[in-house]
Parts: structure tokens; sequence; C-alpha cells
């Protein structure tokens, strides 16, 4: 009995113990540091969450969230407290128009959107065109003013990043500058494109100058002699009221200026992208060194076994199962309606149909980037749009499948005496349903292979493996994104066949496959 009573105590104290560190924990600052979709950022950005850690908060490490766009809209909604930002791309893209001449007027501009910039970390990442050894010597330029003199320019291949080919500091103004005249410039991923060049399917490329894959590859970066590009220091972007809520951790965050040279973050990119080891453990080591902080460091390698690769596919498919369940669900409820207000109204059904077309052609990433004002980080974003890419198959077949109901059909339903919304009910919506059910399959589809996007925003998903494979070179982890993606596409194809089984008449059945 009194060993019992023992226990009873032993457990009740546990659990006391369990209570206390879980409301401990729930008084700490919460802290959510962004990074963009490049290995350095994410580093970076790891860095600053082991700092967070390390002053007491909790943090979290929403990683690989796009472009800057993306970073700065979710730092000015609070969905994210912090990331690292360069000096160029903050005067360039995100103070553009603003008369900035140096740091102090950036820190007071960025203050009127109530953002604090930390000093510079210490390294100038800026941005530059590189090319192979070889290629730099067969055409004999070492500068940006002799590429565009050569006579070759025209007919180069010239591949850049998205945000490069976009930027008011990126391809246009530099071919501007100095007077370059190319017939085949065209976007691909940052990550792909190194290999791009040693494999010769295209000669020129933007680089970052901290890019380790600069020596990997023996690439040559040719010198800008006009200046064109500004200074990229590194910098710390946080919002106003850190300072209020964790004031610690802003202390910690300026720990890290003045820390890192160029040298030392070639160094921490290739650890990562060469030596595959996880960005956490790379900050870790980092920081245990040069700040003599005491992080525990983190496995090693991003494959893992067995088990770590199960628990990944099976988180990886729970998000991206949400994203495409919630958006064809309310895209369901909403196109079907629409489609007969189109059919019914035939005037305002050409409108409807205009609008879904033109609602499908609009860039994903656009639609991302408008909304995380209004919807936040994370799932949201992502299921809005694939809920508008899901409106134009759903409404367009639910439209045609009524439209295209035989005429006899409909007079006999008028002869029997039913009312219109009788007739549609029990004659034409059952007739149509064939149509109806394809069109949910198309967007079923669509959303299996488009929720990838929901990576951009942290929402997971399929997507997570498959950005963070590419930009880490690393096959496995792309592999398991992109075969899960496909099963989920087939297991919904093999669904929607049962589901015509038990919903659609055998007649109708029938009458679809003649």
């Amino acid at each position: 009995m009194k060993s019992m009573k023992l226990s009873c105590c032993g457990i009740v104290v546990a659990w006391g113990c369990l209570i206390t560190s879980a409301v401990a924990d729930e008084t700490k600052p919460f802290v959510r540091v962004g990074s963009k979709a490049f290995t350095e950022s994410v580093i970076l950005a790891e860095a600053l969450k082991h700092l967070a850690q390390s002053a007491g908060a909790r943090a979290e490490h929403l990683a690989e969230l796009g472009g800057t766009q993306v970073c700065w809209k979710a730092l000015l909604a609070g969905e994210i407290d912090a990331y690292v930002e360069y000096t160029g791309t903050i005067q360039q893209e995100i103070l553009d128009g603003e008369p900035v001449r140096n740091e102090e007027t950036m820190r007071k501009v960025l203050g009127l959107s109530q953002v604090r910039m930390s000093r510079p970390l210490g390294f100038n990442n800026t941005y530059a065109l590189g090319l192979t050894e070889e290629s730099a010597a067969r055409l004999g330029v070492r500068t940006l003013s002799e590429l565009a003199a050569h006579p070759e320019l025209p007919i180069l291949k010239l591949r850049f990043s998205d945000e490069f080919l976009e930027r008011d500091d990126g391809w246009n103004g530099l071919a501007a500058k100095y007077g370059m005249k190319v017939n085949d410039v065209r976007g691909i991923d940052h990550a792909l494109a190194y290999r791009g060049l040693k494999s010769g399917s295209h000669h020129l490329t933007d680089v970052y100058t901290t890019d380790a894959e600069i020596q990997f590859y023996n690439l040559h970066v040719l010198e800008d002699d006009l200046g064109y590009f500004p200074v990229y220091q590194a910098v710390v972007l946080y919002r106003e009221d850190l300072e209020t809520k964790a004031p610690r951790v802003v202390e910690a965050f300026r720990r890290l200026e003045g820390q890192i040279d160029n040298v030392k973050m070639s160094e921490l990119n290739a650890r990562a992208r060469l030596d595959h080891v996880d960005e956490p453990r790379v900050a870790a080591e980092f920081l245990n060194e040069r700040l003599n902080l005491a992080i525990p460091l983190p496995s090693e390698s991003f494959g893992g076994g067995l088990a770590k690769v199960t628990r990944r596919v099976m988180s990886t498919t729970g998000q991206h199962l949400l994203l495409v369940l919630v958006s064809l669900s309310a895209a369901i409820v909403f196109a079907i309606p629409l489609g007969v207000l189109a059919y019914l109204k035939p005037k305002l059904g050409q409108a409807i149909l205009g609008t879904v077309g033109i609602i499908q052609t609009l860039p994903s990433m656009a639609v991302l980037v408008f909304t995380i004002p209004l919807l936040g980080l994370g799932a949201a974003p992502a299921i809005f749009a694939l809920f508008l890419y899901s409106l134009l198959p759903i409404v367009r077949n639910t439209y045609q499948g009524l439209h295209d109901i035989p005429p006899n059909l409909r007079e006999s339903a008028i002869v029997l005496g039913l009312s219109r919304r009788a007739r549609l009910r029990l004659v034409e919506l059952p007739l149509a349903s064939t149509s109806i059910l394809a069109g949910i399959k198309t967007a079923a589809v669509i959303n299996v292979g488009t929720a990838t996007i929901g990576a951009l925003v942290g929402a997971g998903g399929y997507g997570q493996p498959i950005l963070t494979g590419i930009r880490l070179g690393d096959f496995s982890l792309v592999l398991q994104g992109a075969i899960p993606a496909a099963l989920l596409a087939v297991l919904v194809q093999a669904g929607f066949g049962l589901a015509e089984h038990g919903l659609i008449p055998a007649g109708l059945r029938m009458k679809a496959a003649d």
C-alpha cells in the first residue's frame, strides 16, 4: 500500500514538472526566422535561429520561402520576425524609388515600415556573371566590357535565375549599362545553372560571389569594370517590435555583425552544398567556433536512414493532402454553382468562363506574393492559389455538360411539367454528372502537381524535399518528393475511377464511353 502511494506521488510530481515546464516554455518569447530559397540564406537563418534559442527564446525557421518579395512581405505582415537580406537588394528591390544614399539613410527609411536593420555581417555577396575558365579563355574575355564587345555575344546562350531576370539591378539594367545584345536569354533555377555551365548547355549565368560552386566548377567571374552592381552587404532585417518582445534575441542577432567575411561564407556554403552537411549543423559549428557558444550539433547527413526518410515522406504526405483536399473541396462547392449559373445565364456565362480562364494563367508565384499580406505564410496562401487553379476545369466541365444535353431530353422534362429548378436537379445535373466528375478529376490531378508550390510559402508538402534537393544537388531528396507526388496522382486517378462506378448510373457511364 505504501509503495502504491509513493508511486502515485511520483506520478503526480512528474506531471507537475511537465506542466511547469510547459508553462515556462509558453512564457518564453517565440521568434520566427525566414530564409530565401538558396543555401546561404538558409545557413544564415539557421544561425539566427540558434542565436535566438541561446538567448532563451523559442525559435522556428521557415525555410526556402521563395525570393525577396515573399520574405519582405512576410516580415511586414508579422509572419516572420527576422531574416537576412542584402543592402543592394534593399536599395534596388525593397526601397526602389526611395532616395537612399547610404546605410544610415536606409535604416531611417526602413524604420518607417517598423523594420530595423543590423550592421553588416562582414561579407559582400554581390551579383556577377560567370562562365567556365575554358569558355573565358576561348572567348578571350575577363571583364563585362570585353564580353559586351565580343562578336560572338549575340549567339551565346545566357541562363539567369528568374529573380535576376526581373530585378531592377539584374539583367535588363546590366545589358543597358554595357550595351549587350543577346538573342537567347532564358530563366533557370539558380542551383541548376552551374551544372548547365559544366555540361555546356549554356555559356553564362548569374552567380553570387560567395557561392562555393565558383571554385568547385572552376568558373571565371567577369569583372564588373563599369561598376554596375551595387554593394550587397549581408544584414539582418527584423521587426521593430522584436526589440520589446525579445530584446535579448536582438542582442544575440547583433553578435553576428562583422563576424563573417567572404572567405568564411564561401566555406560555410561549401560545407552544405558540396560536403552535404545539414545547414543547422553548419551554422551551429560556426557559432560555436566564432562566438564560443555551446550549441548541440544536429545530425550531419541530409539523407538519413530508412526511418528518417519514412518520417519525412509521411510528414510531407500529410501536408500535401491537406493542401489538395481543402482547396479541391472549396473549389467544388464554389465552381459547380458557377458552372450552373454560366449555363442558365448565357451572357453572364461568357464573362464567368473568361474570368476563370484568366485566373488560370496567373503565375503561381505572383498569387502567393499578393496573398501573403492577407493570409500570411503557411497553408492558407497555398490553398487559396490551388483553389483558384481548380476553378477552370470544374466550371467549364459543369457548363459544358449541361450545355451538351440533347434538346429532346430537355423537352421531355418540360412536357412532364417539371419546374425549372426540378428539371435542373432531377434531369440536367444527373445527365451532366459524367462531365462534372471529369472536371473535378482534372482539377484534383492538377492540384497534386501544383501543390508543390506550397513549399515556397512554408506550407510544406512534396515541394519541400524537391526544392531542397534541387538546391543541394541531392537527387535522393528530389525523389522523396517526386515519387510520392506521382504515386498520389495515380491514386487520385484510380479513386475517381471507382467513384464513377458508385456515383454515376451505368447507362450514363456506357453513354460516356461511347
